[in-house]
This record gives C-alpha cells, structure tokens and sequence, in this order.
C-alpha cells in the first residue's frame, strides 16, 4: 500500500482519470446533436412526434425485433412488460419471477411493483451472470417467468436458460439496462438480421435504460421495450400511455412514461456510432485483461459478448484498493455495495444468506472504461493496479 508509483507522464501527475467523462464521451458528437435538436425545437412537437417514430423504428431494427415501444426509464420498461402480462391474463398477483440475487435494484423493483413474487438465484462467480444450474430447483407451480440481467454488459442468455423456458412454459424477460449492441456468440440463432443476435431479441420482451450512463445514453431518463410480441408491444403502448390506445379513451389503469422528442432525437444520433463505441469500450478492457496481473486483483477474463458496459475486477482488499487508487488520481465506483436481499426496502430477505451474491457485492470494483478513454490512461490504471 506505501509503495510508490512512477508516473509515466505530466498528465497523469496532475489530471484525475475520472471513471465516467460523460462530457468527452458525448462532446465527439455534439454537432450531429445540435443538428438533432435543433429539428425538434424547430418542429414544435416536442412529444410522440417524428423524433420517436423514427429513433423506434431505428432501435428496432438494430435490435432485430418487430416493435421498440419508448418509454420513462427502464425501471418503467420492465414494469410496463410485466403490468403488460397481467392484463393479458398470463400473470397474476402473487405468481413467481425468477431473477439474479446480484442484480441492481430496478430489476426486483419491477417485480413487486405488480405484485408479483422476485425469486432469487445466485450467480456464477465466474461470469457475475445468473447461475442456470440452478435455475430448475427454484422453478415452482406459481413460476411464471425468468428474469435475465445482462450485467456489466456481458450476455446472459444460454441455451440451457431457453431450454428452461420451454419446457416449463416460461415467458422469458431480458433486462437490457447494461448491455446494449451485445451479441449472443456463443448459440447458432439466427434472428431477423443477424447470425449473432443482439440481447433485446433473445426473449419475448426486453427492458432497456437509456439513462445517461448506459452505452447507448440519452441526455435525462430514457427507456424502451423491444418485442416480436405483436399484443404485448400494443399493451405496453397503451399501458404507457395512461392507459389509453386511442384519445380520451381508457381501458386500462395505466401510467404516464413516455420518451420525449429530445431524448429520442439525440438516441438516434448515438445509435449511429454505438458499435463503435462499443468497440472502442472492448479495446480498454482488453488492456486491463492483458496487463493487469496481481494475487489480490480478480480480472475478468476475455469476453467476446460483452460491450463492457462496467468492468468489473473482484479484490478482498477492494475498500483498500479503491483508496489507493482514489489517492493517485483514479476514479472508481462500486457495483453495488449492497445486495439486495440485504436492503431496508426488502426486510423478508434480511436474514438469507447468499454466499456467492454477498462476495461479489463485498469484493467488486468498477474501472474506468469509456470510449472517450485514452490507451495511455488505461495503461496507467494498470500499472497501478499492478504496483498495489
């Protein structure tokens, strides 16, 4: 912990590399957004005008599903699909969601918000993806759907969780908040339009943040629903719509979340340069993954389906290390500090223990990895994480 790194430039003697520049991140497309938004003040439509129709269509079709459906945030995605299946009578209260213990909170909100019953299953300390060996033993006559996370931007669709599904008749919900422009490598399913398909297209539904952290981020709160579900997309439509598909006329107790023409404007801007992006977010992790090498200091190993959206490193020491490098200038963050099962909001799950949930949430540290990032900053994280 005393020892001292040589720093290998000026830069880095007095700059912080901040964990998430989302001012640099978004400054290499300002004059597309200004262009962007521009149209929209000029139009005078400032909500389900053009801008929406067109940023729908255009995330639909990257996706590979027949409907995107706009909306608040992607807490209210997932809330939408799930409040969606009640409606159509393939829910009811108090039925069973099965979904990852060490997700982030929003996914097991959208749960118990329809009175629906979250059951939690541990990950696999290898992938932090939910563990599908032991999915099967949480199944119960009450089960209605699994809730999938594409945590940290990884995948975590596998053929043994479809398998699962079908065979119980299980709807099978993606939680995209973190994985935008990810693939499925690993499966041979060939979806509309690509031979690798994209999560938000491996389920019946997907909920998808757009939030300004996220890979493909908006200026404010932003969701969406993907869907090849032709009744479920017209529910979620209407259901976000307070309820109504049609002016003045409800059928159905629902709720005002909608995306606006500035938000989806300048989504559809960043659509565009999202793979690279993407890319670029690989290129830094693949720094870390090459040249971090410590006992203390997990590295994830190379992951050809994920867009590194967090990346995470596992350390028994990590408030130790996230000091250190907070004392040499390195932003980190952590994902997350507290599990689920142990928040105030859920006292039923205070007392249960969850071995491999509470070790990532106790050991977890986020680098910083971002496409405005430079090699040389990454570099230098490295050779600190290194010298600890």
């Amino acid at each position: 912990m005393g020892v001292k790194v040589k720093v290998k430039s000026e830069l880095f003697a007095t700059a912080m590399i901040k964990y998430l520049d989302l001012k640099a991140v978004n400054s290499r497309y300002e004059a597309e957004i200004r262009e962007a938004v521009s149209r929209v003040l000029d139009s005078g439509w400032y909500l389900q005008g053009e801008a929406t129709h067109w940023f729908e269509q255009h995330y639909a079709d990257y996706i590979g599903t027949k409907h995107c459906i706009g909306c608040g945030n992607g807490l209210d995605a997932l809330t939408l699909i799930l409040r969606a299946y009640k409606e159509m009578g393939v829910m009811h209260d108090g039925d069973e969601v099965i979904v990852p213990a060490n997700t982030y909170i929003a996914s097991i909100l959208a749960i118990t918000e329809n009175r629906l019953v979250p059951v939690l299953v541990e990950p696999d300390i290898n992938t932090l993806q939910i563990d599908d060996s032991l999915i099967e033993q949480a199944i119960t006559p009450r089960t209605r759907a699994i809730m999938i996370v594409h945590l940290y931007g990884r995948c975590a669709y596998t053929p043994r969780i479809a398998d699962i599904c079908q065979r119980h008749h299980l709807r099978l919900i993606e939680d995209n908040a973190q994985a935008h422009g990810c693939r499925y490598v690993e499966y041979g399913v060939v979806s509309r339009h690509q031979a690798q398909p994209l999560t938000g297209s491996l389920g019946h539904a997907a909920g998808h943040s757009f939030y300004p952290t996220k890979n493909l981020g908006a200026f404010g709160d932003a969701g969406a629903v993907t869907t090849n579900d032709d009744d479920l997309a017209a529910m979620v439509r209407s259901l976000g719509n307070y309820g109504s598909a049609r002016k003045y006329v409800f059928d159905h107790q629902g709720r005002n979340s909608r995306i606006d023409e500035l938000q989806a404007t300048i989504l559809d801007v960043k659509l565009r340069h999202l793979d690279a992006d993407n890319a670029r977010r690989r290129e830094i992790a693949s720094i870390y993954i090459n040249k971090v090498e410590h006992p203390d200091i997990i590295v994830p190993p190379c992951q050809r389906d994920s867009v590194c959206h967090i990346f995470p490193v596992l350390s028994p020491r990590r408030d130790e290390l996230k000091q250190y490098l907070a004392d040499h200038g390195v932003q980190t963050e952590i994902h997350y500090p507290i599990p689920p099962h142990q928040q105030a909001c859920y006292p039923v799950w205070n007392k249960l223990s969850l071995p491999v949930t509470e070790r990532i949430h106790r050991e977890e540290l986020s680098l910083p990895c971002h496409p405005a990032m430079t090699n040389e900053e990454a570099d230098h994280v490295a050779s600190l994480l290194n010298a600890f």
